[in-house]
């Protein structure tokens, strides 16, 4: 048997030493001079640390109608610009209406939107056109509302402070969600629920509120209303008359921020605009000085402050009795970005940290009992050799705590079947080995060159056996969700430890208890 390599001795130790830093987080808190790296604990999962559950299904037609309601803009844009006039342009639904007001302009237009509004199917004559939207491109809306979704959810769930939330598609247009460790339930349903669709529209001036309140609404307005606010005895909605033209949206918000109304001393959200809303908001009050314009979130008129001077700076601010969580929830989902689509709540469970508890305690009990007697199994049937796979399976252990706990992975209950499970593979390639070194002795052959032959005629079996545990356990990783992730995630740790126990630190202490054994036979 040769001398073992000192590379390998020191990488050895070095493992075990960032082993042993990054696992004793889970045990306790470490100093401040500890390494950021291998200071963290790993996270638990929502079934065993408890926290919410939610299935949220996402209102995709809305986001066909919606982007419907966008192209409207587009064809008024290339109609102008063509010097096409046209005396109806609206949607309905997924359908575009367009109506030319000189019937000598209906060949020109009928190309131009064609051409400009590829994903539509036309239809009509004598000047008038219906525009209905194709189902492939409908389709591709849908996927990517429920994706866009996905991402600003994420966004608003990480703003909580919370580790590790599960938030991934589920079918065609739900989403799950779930938030390990958090509690609040109704916050959390409110937060992620917000579409946060932000608006801001001019005020019609010159138009008759009351006529229009009456059903005789102007062409190109719209009513909406303010929150409502006490009366007397009652609670009152006041309407407002406004441009169905959207000047600025939530598209064009860089940040968000709580601050204080100066006026009012309480509680307001400042807006700070990208480059492209700022400059839109410069051109927006410089043209309206003197008029109002409508703060809209939601669907409801936050405010409706008169343009007393061009407003340069790409700020702006959202006013309306807020308390400071309301001003720090919009803020939050301001910042996020709006929803595509409405979002509706179908499914909840709430998971409590005394049943996380539990399973916490079950599985730990798992894994301790599972060890125990996989330890006295090796002592016993293998003696010596047991006692060094024993050495080699605390190592192990050690190992997979740290390395979940440094790649911010999260433990649920199937991880931990996963552990128990990485325990009966790791001695695993142990019992592959002492058998070869037994058949080597049998032939006949002296210690050191059975423990030689054992190893290198073991270790092709051992890394076929792996690698194909590990192929589908990365399978599993990439087409899983949720629990058959975390199962995945500590299964390929588990492997690629044992791998690393089994062939190099259990040679390692071999070598050094044959230096010093005077025997000539082998306690195996």
């Amino acid at each position: 048997m040769q001398a073992y390599p000192r590379w390998k001795l020191w990488l050895i130790l070095t493992v075990l030493v960032v082993s042993a830093m990054g696992a004793l987080p889970n045990l306790t808190t470490p100093p401040s001079w500890w390494p950021s790296a291998t200071s963290k604990p790993m996270n638990l999962g929502l079934d065993l640390k408890g926290g919410i559950h939610l299935v949220i299904d996402v209102n995709v037609e809305k986001a066909v109608e919606h982007s419907v309601e966008e192209d409207v803009d587009t064809i008024r844009r290339l109609l102008r610009e063509n010097k096409i006039r046209y005396s109806k342009l609206d949607a309905d639904g997924n359908t575009l209406i367009v109506q030319i007001k000189n019937i000598s302009d209906t060949a020109a237009a009928e190309s131009l939107i064609k051409e400009g509004m590829q994903g539509y199917t036309m239809e009509g004559e004598a000047g008038r056109f219906s525009l209905t939207i194709s189902e492939t491109e409908s389709k591709e809306i849908k996927k990517f509302a429920v994706d866009q979704s996905i991402e600003v959810i994420r966004n608003r769930v990480d703003a909580l402070g919370t580790t590790e939330p599960v938030i991934v598609k589920q079918g065609e247009r739900r989403i799950l969600v779930q938030i390990p460790g958090y509690e609040d339930s109704a916050r959390a349903k409110s937060l992620i629920g917000r579409t946060a669709q932000l608006e801001f529209k001019l005020v019609d001036e010159k138009g008759d509120l009351e006529k229009a309140l009456s059903g005789k609404i102007p062409q190109g307005d719209i009513i909406v209303y303010g929150k409502a606010e006490g009366r007397g005895d009652e609670m009152v909605r006041q309407p407002y008359l406004l441009k169905k033209r959207t000047e600025l949206s939530g598209a064009e918000v860089a940040d968000a921020r709580v601050s204080i109304d100066s006026r009012y001393n309480e509680y307001a959200v400042t807006l700070k605009f990208n480059n492209k809303g700022a400059r839109k908001f410069d051109k927006l009050t410089n043209a309206h000085v003197g008029e109002r314009f409508a703060i809209i979130l939601e669907g409801v008129v936050q405010s409706a402050p008169v343009i007393r001077e061009r407003i340069s700076g790409g700020s702006a601010q959202i006013t309306g009795s807020f308390t400071s969580q309301d001003a720090r929830d919009l803020a939050i989902v301001l910042r996020a970005g709006a929803l595509p689509a409405p979002v509706k709540v179908v499914e909840e469970r709430s998971i409590g940290p005394s049943l996380g508890k539990d399973s916490v305690e079950q599985g730990m009990n798992s894994i301790i009992y599972g060890c125990i007697a996989v330890l006295i199994f090796m002592a016993v049937y293998y003696r010596l050799f047991g006692l060094v796979a024993n050495v080699a399976l605390i190592f192990n252990m050690l190992l997979i705590i740290a390395a979940m706990s440094m790649i911010g992975s999260t433990l649920t209950l199937p991880g931990i079947a996963g552990i128990v499970l990485t325990i009966g593979m790791a001695v695993d390639a142990n019992v592959l080995i002492f058998e070869r070194i037994r058949e080597e002795i049998r032939l006949g052959k002296t210690r050191l060159a059975a423990i030689d032959g054992g190893y290198s005629k073991a270790l092709s079996t051992i890394v076929d056996a792996n690698i194909t545990t590990l192929i589908a356990a990365i399978v599993l990783f990439q087409f899983g969700s949720g629990p058959v992730k975390g199962f995945a995630v500590t299964l390929s740790v588990g492997i690629m430890a044992s791998m690393f126990t089994a062939i190099m630190v259990t040679r390692a202490i071999v070598a050094f208890s044959i230096k010093k054994k005077s025997s000539k036979e082998l306690s195996i």
